[in-house]
């Protein structure tokens, strides 16, 4: 337990999932010919969260004799969902099962409710029952329990890409067996967000300079997201990515969170290069899933 953890902390999010488990998934799968290539078969899925709270996802699965290996990506802070990440070679689809989930507010996940970029990040803020991400957090872990649902996968080979949701979603469910995860958001925000006047942390600022009131119950909110709490519960095979040294998130700010971990951990400073960050990440998930190469984007490689 770090120092400020809320003490309910455990009851708070057994208790989401509690709300979870009260909704079946209902999932919904439709194929996507215009995304299949001839190698990976494309499709829309759509899964019920708490709410309820109607989902979209898109699920690409090899061609060929399976099951094969995985790469969850939960959602991310961004209003539009992509297949795979923008950059990503598409020959990843010839290898791993990829399922890609936009969370309520996203693209896709819009209705009832579209969130605003910059805006999500305090939506409901000041109060710590119905913060957004109390609701984010279950639909990352309900795209996972789907994911890891499905026949084609190799469940002893599953990674979850993200920022901090990726790993809040790995420690409340179990199951995938690699994290790699680019905290941005929920460590130590309060004080964090004092040392920037950038996005996404500076709306917090924002909120707190038009409601200064609402300080005590933001900081309530906060500390049931913080990743030090989490942290413990990651049994997964971790890779943090962090900022370079003197950022917000360099590798002295995330010790704490690798030093917590259950499984082990590999922290990597970035070296302020996407090309050469983005090569350590594709480089560790092809060792540790037992590929002698990566499968890199053709501008990364020509």
């Amino acid at each position: 337990m770090w120092e400020g953890q809320p003490a309910d902390f455990d009851t708070y999010w057994q208790s989401a999932l509690d709300d979870l488990e009260r909704y079946p998934a209902a999932p919904e799968v439709e194929p996507l010919p215009i995304r299949s290539t001839d190698f990976a078969t494309a499709y829309a899925v759509r899964l019920t969260s708490v709410g309820p709270y109607r989902l979209f996802g898109y699920l690409s699965i090899p061609r060929g004799q399976g099951p094969f290996p995985a790469i969850y990506y939960p959602p991310k802070y961004q209003s539009v969902l992509e297949l795979i990440p923008q950059g990503s070679s598409n020959e990843l689809r010839s290898r791993y099962v990829t399922f890609s989930l936009a969370g309520r507010g996203q693209r896709n996940s819009d209705q009832p409710f579209s969130a605003m970029f910059p805006g999500m990040l305090t939506e409901g803020i000041d109060d710590a029952r119905n913060y957004i991400f109390r609701g984010v957090i279950a639909d990352a872990v309900r795209g996972q329990e789907y994911l890891l649902s499905r026949p084609e996968v190799d469940r002893s080979r599953v990674v979850s890409v993200g920022n901090d949701v990726a790993l809040m979603s790995a420690a409340m469910h179990q199951g995938v067996s690699h994290l790699v995860c680019t905290p941005a958001l929920f460590v130590d925000t309060m004080n964090q967000a004092t040392r920037t006047g950038a996005y996404p942390l500076e709306e917090i600022n924002d909120y707190l300079n038009t409601f200064p009131d609402r300080r005590r119950a933001v900081a309530e909110s906060l500390g049931y997201m913080d990743l030090r709490g989490f942290a413990p519960k990651v049994q997964a095979a971790t890779l943090l990515m962090a900022d370079a040294s003197g950022g917000l998130m360099d590798n002295d700010a995330l010790q704490p969170i690798a030093d917590a971990i259950r499984g082990q951990t590999t922290v990597h400073g970035s070296e302020s290069s996407s090309y050469k960050d983005g090569m350590f990440m594709e480089n560790w998930i092809a060792a540790e899933f037992g590929y002698r190469e990566a499968l890199l984007p053709r501008h990364w490689r020509d």
